[in-house]
């Protein structure tokens, strides 16, 4: 229970089912009271009881700590997908089935079936401008077991009007799109007071190595980066690269950001355990990517390697690289690179 519209008509949807609810909270950084109290005002509306469990620590091992380890290492994270590996799918369902509890509720735009052979399956949301399927793709075939999505036939408005309907007090709050834990959206600031360390700085070159200024730090750019560069240049440069061994940072023309394939490890299958073949799917690069053609191969046993029809922008280390089928998550993993030379340990 956050506290939102989105876990609170979740919870309505479940009581009104027959499940005998009780509400959750992960208290995960210093400042989230603010959303308990919200999550306290849901459940009260809902007449559930509410269990409140501190993973600070958890959270800040799991989650900060590896959110700030791959910005230091030229990487650009995405904590959410970490937060629901981790935390929301790993602490605290363990927690709900310690409980007693069947099954974890949440307010996910995304759905969960089964196939002919009785194999969970995750599909995108019906909304496909709420769909939150590819924060998801790490979920286990265990996990799916034991996970509800009541939202994931719904709409965003179908959602507010029922929490109107019923007279939720949150039914309009406003949508965080912030990371939680760093609400100002300045990353390299927050990484240099958590750790009490400064940036250190390098250097912005171009493509053939020549000195163009002096960079703040690495952890402050990320792979496609336009603004705030500060640097005049005969042309609109864009951050090309980001070598953490010497803290430099690579500026080029916008037509070397793309390329046609990329490298992820770290990964999960969902309908099944091995990409034995050349699977044609559409593949996510990032969150707001509109997914494009590509073959995947499986490489290794944590391994893959994708190559698209045709080039993509700013394919970025950290991010995850997911693979759908119309509107099933096959998997994904980790964008450790766009070739062999970057999976290697070399440059981009």
């Amino acid at each position: 229970m956050s506290g939102g519209v989105d876990s609170t008509v979740a919870a309505m949807i479940a009581k009104q089912r027959g499940f005998d609810c009780a509400g959750a909270v992960m208290k995960l950084y210093p400042g989230a009271e603010v959303s308990c109290g919200d999550a306290k005002a849901a459940v009260a509306q809902l007449d559930i009881p509410l269990h409140v469990f501190d993973f600070t620590g958890s959270f800040s091992e799991c989650v900060i700590d590896r959110f700030i380890s791959m910005y230091r290492e030229g990487r650009t994270p995405n904590p959410c997908i970490e937060c629901n590996k981790s935390m929301k799918f790993g602490l605290l369902l363990n927690k709900a089935l310690e409980l007693g509890k069947s099954c974890l509720i949440t307010g996910h735009y995304a759905r969960i079936c089964r196939d002919r052979e009785g194999r969970y399956l995750l599909k995108k949301g019906a909304d496909a401008e709420k769909d939150q399927s590819y924060v998801l793709y790490s979920l286990t075939q265990k996990q799916l077991a034991h996970i509800i999505f009541p939202l994931g036939e719904l709409s965003k408005r179908q959602v507010r009007s029922l929490a109107t309907e019923a007279g939720l007090g949150n039914a309009r709050k406003r949508e965080s799109q912030d990371i939680c834990f760093v609400s100002d959206g300045d990353y390299s600031g927050f990484i240099a007071g958590y750790t009490g360390e400064p940036p250190r700085k390098g250097r912005f070159i171009d493509a053939d190595g020549n000195f163009l200024g002096v960079n703040n730090g690495i952890s402050g750019f990320t792979i496609g980066q336009r603004r705030g560069l500060g640097l005049a240049m005969p042309y609109p440069p864009y951050v090309t690269d980001i070598r953490p061994e010497d803290d430099t940072v690579v500026v080029g023309r916008h037509e070397l950001l793309y390329s046609k394939t990329l490298y992820a490890a770290d990964i999960n299958l969902i309908p099944f355990d091995k990409i034995s073949s050349p699977l044609r799917a559409t593949v996510k690069i990032r969150y707001m990517h509109a997914g494009q053609p590509a073959t995947v191969h499986q490489t290794g046993d944590d391994t893959l390697f994708v190559e698209f029809d045709e080039p993509q922008r700013a394919i970025t280390k950290g991010q995850a690289a997911v693979i759908y089928q119309d509107d099933i998550v096959i998997g994904g993993g980790t964008i450790i690179g766009n070739s062999e030379v970057s999976v290697n340990g070399g440059d981009n």
